[in-house]
């Protein structure tokens, strides 16, 4: 197998050629058609997140055909095409996992992160924790929803019943999830860096009613803010931004210090909650609630071996919409 691996902190990806993956019981050995890049990604390579078993393979939107079955497998068939998510493992023993919140495992492996990911021609993935996908799109379409829409999904489901949705950062996960909201009739604002035309016109092409800077107000109140990017000062501008009882949904795993700000943009049972992971029930749901969706992914395709410019290109903001490496 090819991979892009991360050999330490900081360091860039590079090329290893490595035998093929051999799947253990439980397990499935999957050929890579196409793997997203999400800012998780970015994490993982920039070494801001705990506990990396370095070298790794990053990439968890990770697209392809089961070609290898480990023992006990019979819920998955050799052909069958599959997404593998972030959530690679859950303990099922702990109290989150017996409380049905496994997205909270206490012994939890994360693809890309924990355990190797989708940057290769290859990966062995847990079996349960695959999503059958069916026949119907591209693979290079599909690979944002393995997370940006998956973790889109849950930060729109805890955005409870609102009706206007602020997105503060409008790449891979918000243009995904503005499409399922305006299904729903949710009318959905969106914020990004300040001039960026592309990211508006895209937010404004795909329903938004609004697009503007991140520091500017919406013209009307929000009932909810969903932040995708990872900047503690949107935290205080989205509770600015949103009315009394309003939501202001943090959906990133890492975010830059919250600045300290007065408790009066607060007060008025104003909520800050944070997304952490996805459950398997999450993917069900997703993938059901956008069977009648036509869910248009604004894709940038890379090859595999330009992974490291792939991931330059998100962190510099570069990016309108999602960017895919291809095998």
């Amino acid at each position: 197998m090819h991979a892009m691996v991360l050999p330490g902190r900081g360091e860039r990806l590079v090329p290893l050629e490595r035998p093929d993956p051999i799947p253990g019981p439980g397990e499935v050995r999957v050929k890579v058609s196409g793997c997203g890049v999400c800012r998780t990604d970015l994490h993982v390579v920039d070494g801001e997140l705990p506990d990396i078993p370095y070298p790794i393979i990053p990439g968890h939107e990770a697209v392809g055909r089961v070609d290898a079955l480990g023992d006990g497998v019979t819920d998955l068939t050799i052909g069958m095409r599959v997404g593998v998510p972030w959530l690679g493992f859950t303990c099922g023993e702990c109290f989150y996992c017996r409380a049905a919140k496994e997205n909270l495992c206490d012994r939890p492996q994360f693809t890309g992160y924990t355990r190797d990911g989708g940057f290769a021609s290859h990966l062995v993935a847990d079996a349960r924790y695959c999503f059958p996908l069916g026949e119907d799109g591209d693979d290079a379409a599909l690979a944002p929803l393995l997370c940006a829409g998956l973790i889109g999904w849950r930060s729109l489901v805890m955005a409870g019943e609102a009706r206007t949705i602020g997105i503060y950062g409008f790449g891979a996960a918000g243009h995904i999830v503005s499409q399922v909201a305006r299904a729903q009739g949710r009318t959905i604002y969106a914020f990004t860096r300040r001039g960026d035309t592309e990211a508006q016109q895209l937010a404004l092409s795909l329903g938004a009613t609004w697009a503007g800077a991140s520091e500017d107000l919406a013209p009307t109140e929000l009932d909810a803010a969903i932040i995708y990017a990872p900047i503690g000062p949107l935290v205080p501008q989205a509770l600015r931004a949103v009315r009394k009882g309003g939501r202001v949904v943090c959906a990133g795993i890492h975010m830059s210090d919250i600045p300290t700000f007065p408790y009066h943009i607060l007060w008025g049972e104003r909520q800050v909650l944070s997304v952490a992971n996805l459950t398997r029930k999450d993917g069900a749901d997703f993938f059901k609630a956008i069977a009648n969706v036509k869910i248009q992914t604004h894709t940038t395709a890379f090859p595999l071996s330009q992974a490291n410019e792939a991931l330059a290109h998100l962190r510099e903001g570069k990016l309108v919409g999602a960017a895919v490496l291809l095998p």
